[in-house]
């Protein structure tokens, strides 16, 4: 598999990958986190592309079967800096994923995607609806810590709030 950034000719493409994700997760008991408001919409989507922001994952073959948000700086993600029931490791010079999906095709894209952008940075913040017990576990198995709670603009619901920092002694 191989990361690149996404282009316009890869819109259709993604947004197929997030209608599937979005009925993987309600299929998973996870309907609200995205399916309440069908997203993310395409217009944002093409402004993560026009920021350079929005990647694909492509498998051996070349066919697009994932896509995320990844962008790193100094305090880059606004809805980090308030933190609940418990506090962020690291400092503010992070990485973070958002809307990470795949077409559930192959094993392994989600890993895949996250263990790349953790490479590009080496500080990786990431957050989840409490439902999303699948993300939950993937994030667990590739050693990230559970900070706390993070709210996001989009809804009230709370979300968990996870880092992982390389060469840092992994806690629970």
């Amino acid at each position: 598999m191989k990361i690149r950034k996404t282009t316009e000719k890869d819109i259709e493409r993604v947004m197929d990958i997030y209608a599937h994700a979005r009925k993987f997760m309600a299929e998973h008991g996870n309907p609200n986190q995205w399916g309440k408001r069908n997203w993310p919409p395409e217009e944002l989507i093409r402004d993560d592309i026009e920021t350079g922001c929005s990647y694909v994952c492509e498998n051996e073959n070349g066919e697009v079967v994932g896509t995320f948000f990844f962008n790193q700086g100094e305090n880059i993600e606004p809805t980090y800096r308030t933190i609940d029931d418990g506090e962020w490791i690291g400092d503010n010079r992070y990485g973070v994923v958002h809307r990470i999906a795949s077409n559930g095709s192959e094993k392994g894209i989600g890993s895949f995607c996250i263990e790349w952008a953790l490479e590009q940075c080496g500080h990786l913040r990431i957050d989840t609806h409490g439902d999303n017990m699948v993300m939950q576990g993937m994030l667990g198995k590739l050693g990230f810590t559970h900070c706390g709670t993070i709210y996001v603009y989009e809804d009230n619901d709370p979300r968990l709030a996870y880092e992982r920092i390389m060469n840092y002694p992994h806690r629970h």
